[in-house]
């Protein structure tokens, strides 16, 4: 495809007569790469509850971590994605993110195919895994270039809400490809047999059945290698000053994308070593990790500032976006729509394993957690249904904001998001102090919707206040940043349930999110509802 060397989406005219055509092009080819992204990026929350399942040689402490892994990674790598646009151009940026998913997808499926495969090459999958979170600001830089300001609620609702599907469709698919040999002769292994049932959209699995976990990794490879074909021949750079003004070579915006995202995950790495403890190979130090994320994002944007030549210049510009404090505004809000939808998604399968799959009864005057629930329920059967809901209505949540204001709509997420988390507290305090948690699961459920439904419409609504609030220049790379600091979620509320659950006091974490939600409420209100606010935004 050629490069666009006029672009004026705001101009009616070329909007009708080329500009909406090349754009939905854009838009459609980028959806489901970014769909890629998220399944190879949370599928590990799949992935672990199975291994549990089949009896893997590892904790569900540890296997928390394998999610949180590739959160942190797909959170920091976020941070470069969010200026490779202006950089390379984003045919180029997202023909090759796109295709490096193909690494941890093939390395996952061939790591799965044996349960002695050390602990340590599942981590470093997962940290790989990451490269797909790191796709979302990098497409959602690039498809705001594209559209007119007007309708860039519904056009990034849908790259984002259809794009997030891959949480569902990996949590759908994932499980379902598992019961068969798909790959097995193209020497995709043996199956292992379940000790434990397991289950999918279609029904329960039970134990001493066979699996093919391994198809969980390499499922994704169906979906990418057409994908790469179909970037590179049907998307576009936007060769103008105000995208990217100095486009170079395809192989040498490859090898600057390669250079920051090493950077990404050199820095992600140290963070990881800092915070985990020896027995998963960290430094067992107990650095608290809010501190290390802190650590981590400061380390990434100034080790970037270092890169030379035209790279440091571009990132110069773009780094003004600092100095703006709705950058910083916006990025707290967007941790609360979007960081609790990624987060959730990545620890809702393994919680629900944890919670209601086993028995929690007193034995000599002890509470234990570890027997078996007879009745709990099937978290590969349940666990596709919120992340659907959640990137199903993430939309209408633009659709909404473009009609009556983001901020508006985020507010009143805020507080049913409030409401939801504490009435998940109570019955997931109820469940892990019974015998018989499964009396709680249904409630406990309902709300978990209601919780990824806001999140979902909230994720929308945030984005449009951007649109509303930074001047066109700077909203891609602020839509990116924020998505990066959210992104961070998905390491996060992983590592407090885990950290919760092994305190046996799970609802502290959600009673946590809750309060954080309220801080929320407070800062979206003062800064766009306020009728006297700078950027009033009903």
């Amino acid at each position: 495809m050629s490069d666009l060397k006029q672009w004026q989406p705001e101009d009616e005219h070329f909007w009708q007569t080329s500009g909406k055509s090349i754009a939905n092009r854009n838009l459609w080819i980028s959806i489901p790469s970014l769909l890629c992204g998220f399944a190879v990026w949370m599928m590990w929350s799949i992935i672990s509850v199975q291994m549990l399942n089949l009896g893997f040689p590892y904790s569900a402490s540890e296997l928390f971590t394998l999610a949180a892994i590739a959160g942190l990674s797909g959170a920091t790598l976020r941070i470069p994605a969010s200026f490779f646009v202006r950089l390379c151009g984003g045919r180029y940026t997202i023909f090759l993110t796109t295709s490096l998913l193909m690494i941890p997808a093939l390395g996952t499926g061939l790591a799965l195919q044996d349960q002695s495969t050390p602990f340590w090459v599942f981590q470093l999958l997962a940290l790989l895994s990451g490269i797909g979170g790191g796709n979302f600001a990098a497409s959602m830089s690039n498809i705001s270039f594209f559209f007119p300001k007007k309708q860039q609620g519904l056009a990034l609702g849908l790259n984002a809400g259809l794009g997030n599907f891959g949480v569902t469709s990996m949590q759908i698919l994932v499980p379902l490809f598992m019961t068969f040999g798909a790959f097995s002769l193209l020497g995709g292994g043996e199956p292992m047999v379940l000790q434990k049932a397991s289950g999918t959209l279609i029904g329960s699995i039970a134990a001493g059945s066979d699996t093919w976990i391994q198809n969980a990794g390499f499922l994704w490879l169906l979906l990418l290698i057409p994908l790469a074909f179909a970037i590179w021949f049907g998307m576009n750079n936007i060769h103008t000053e105000e995208v990217t003004p100095k486009l170079p070579s395809a192989a040498g915006s490859f090898s600057i994308i390669l250079m920051m995202y090493g950077i990404g995950f050199v820095t992600s790495m140290i963070g990881l070593w800092l915070i985990l403890p020896e027995a998963a190979n960290g430094s067992g130090y107990s650095i608290p990790k809010e501190l290390v994320l802190v650590l981590v994002l400061f380390a990434t944007v100034m080790a970037l500032k270092l890169l030379p030549g035209a790279i440091r210049t571009s990132l110069e510009r773009q780094y003004k976006i600092f100095n703006n404090r709705h950058t910083w505004v916006m990025s707290v809000l967007y941790i609360m729509t979007f960081g609790s939808f990624i987060g959730f998604a990545a620890a809702f399968p393994l919680s629900i394993q944890v919670i209601f799959g086993y028995s929690h009864i007193m034995v000599d005057g002890v509470m234990t957690h570890n027997t078996a629930n007879p009745n709990g329920p099937s978290a590969l059967t349940y666990a596709w249904i919120a992340p659907f809901i959640g990137a199903l209505i993430r939309p209408v949540g633009g659709w909404l904001s473009d009609k009556w204001g983001g901020a508006l709509v985020t507010q009143v997420c805020a507080v049913v998001m409030i409401t939801c988390a504490l009435g998940a507290a109570y019955y997931m305090q109820l469940a892990y102090q019974s015998a018989t948690p499964e009396h709680y699961f249904m409630p406990f459920f309902l709300i978990f919707l209601g919780l990824f439904a806001a999140s979902g419409v909230g994720n929308g609504s945030t984005f449009k206040t951007i649109a509303v609030v930074f001047p066109k220049e700077q909203a891609g790379p602020v839509l990116g940043w924020t998505s990066a600091v959210a992104a961070y979620g998905a390491f996060y509320i992983p590592q407090v349930f885990g950290e919760q659950i092994k305190a046996a006091t799970p609802e502290y974490a959600m009673i946590g999110f809750a309060v954080f939600y309220a801080l929320c409420v407070l800062i979206n209100w003062f800064f766009y509802l306020r009728k006297n606010g700078e950027f009033y935004n009903p």
